[in-house]
């Protein structure tokens, strides 16, 4: 069964940090991509960053400059390292993986939990 485990979310000031974490359970393989979502309240999920295996990392607009994707080498877990927060980031924070599960035999999107991020004073 397939998990993906999301942590570092939190309450922090405008101007501050936070790093997220999201590990899957070692039964995706063929890892494709890996990347954060969010969704503030009455608003669609975005993208937020995402890093692909052979290609570039991408970013949101809103966040390029402040924030930072990266993966550990065996394609466990990605992060998020969050810098000069704003208000506006403010948001439930998903990641997602594509790959293939184990015994599966199509790739496709596995999700995390969440993880609340609030920006505020």
């Amino acid at each position: 069964q397939v998990q993906l485990v999301e942590s570092g979310g939190g309450l922090v000031q405008p101007g501050g940090s936070l790093r997220l974490s999201c590990a899957h359970s070692g039964s995706i393989f063929s890892i494709n991509a890996m990347g954060w979502y969010r969704q503030a309240p009455g608003k669609e999920r975005e993208l937020v960053a995402s890093i692909t295996r052979g290609g570039p990392m991408n970013y949101a607009d809103s966040v390029r400059g402040r924030f930072t994707i990266s993966r550990d080498n065996a394609w466990n877990t990605v992060y998020l390292q969050m810098n000069s927060l704003k208000p506006e980031d403010t948001a439930v924070y998903y990641c997602n993986i594509f790959g293939r599960a184990k015994g599966s035999s199509y790739s496709g999107h596995y999700w995390g939990q969440g993880t609340q991020v609030t920006v505020s004073s």
